[in-house]
């Protein structure tokens, strides 16, 4: 589970920092979801940071199963917007990188795992023989290697054209449900937020202040986007975001 009271993140000291979060509440039961949408550059990365470790908060608290946040947890694994794959290093190598840092062989999760994301096939490839959507794929095995407990998206797939957004949208639903890890997205795009979020919450401009918290328990299933329980969610994040 995450629990977060009254997270406040500055970045910068004195006279010169700037507030990208100012006390918000949230919390992420374990096997949950929960979306952050709001504007570019309102402090939604800033939330994902905190939750990982790589930033420590200004006032406030953050828990991830009962414990304090004091720095990067090996249960806590966090997909960026760039795949980061080392161009040097073939899919097989990429995606079992963290576990190799960590002084540990390969498991078989790992090559099971590129097996279902289609990567079988190209596990000696290297990043420049692979499509954008393929580079994303490897990155997301990477970050299931390690079989974390908690799993956060910064903006994993954008740039990626609408199908391919899709599919792998598929593919983390999927992956969701049979590993039940929890799962933190920072999207800016509504319909994204509403395929994988249980939970939405819609920010403010920077500082990140909950504007409002959207419930979404009818997500869930590949035809979602189909489903009038898709439409009626988007349709209320629009409303929030644009007032």
């Amino acid at each position: 589970m995450i629990e977060a009271k009254g997270l406040t993140v500055d970045h910068g000291r004195g006279r010169q920092a700037v507030r990208a979060v100012d006390s918000i509440d949230f919390h992420v039961e374990r096997g949950r979801s929960l979306a952050f949408i709001g504007p570019s550059g309102c402090g939604k990365t800033s939330i994902l940071f905190a939750i990982a470790g790589l930033l420590f908060p200004s006032a406030g608290t953050i828990q991830v199963g009962g414990e304090p946040v004091t720095g990067p947890r090996r249960d806590v694994a966090l997909i960026l917007q760039n795949a980061g794959l080392l161009p040097w290093k073939t899919v097989w190598q990429n995606a079992n990188l963290s576990l190799s840092l960590a002084g540990e062989y390969p498991r078989r999760h790992a090559a099971a795992v590129l097996g279902k994301l289609g990567l079988g096939n190209v596990k000696d490839r290297f990043p420049s023989e692979l499509s954008e959507g393929m580079k994303r794929r490897v990155g997301i095995a990477r970050a299931l290697s390690t079989a974390p407990a908690v799993l956060m998206m910064d903006e994993p797939l954008a740039s990626l054209d609408t199908l391919t957004r899709e599919r792998i949208q598929d593919l983390f639903l999927t992956l969701w449900q049979e590993h039940r890890f929890s799962l933190v997205l920072v999207t800016h795009d509504i319909e994204e937020a509403a395929f994988l979020g249980q939970r939405i919450i819609v920010l403010t401009e920077r500082p990140a202040r909950i504007k409002a918290t959207v419930e979404n328990e009818e997500m869930g299933s590949l035809e979602f986007r189909q489903n009038e329980g898709f439409r009626r969610t988007t349709s209320r994040l629009r409303e929030v975001l644009e007032q």
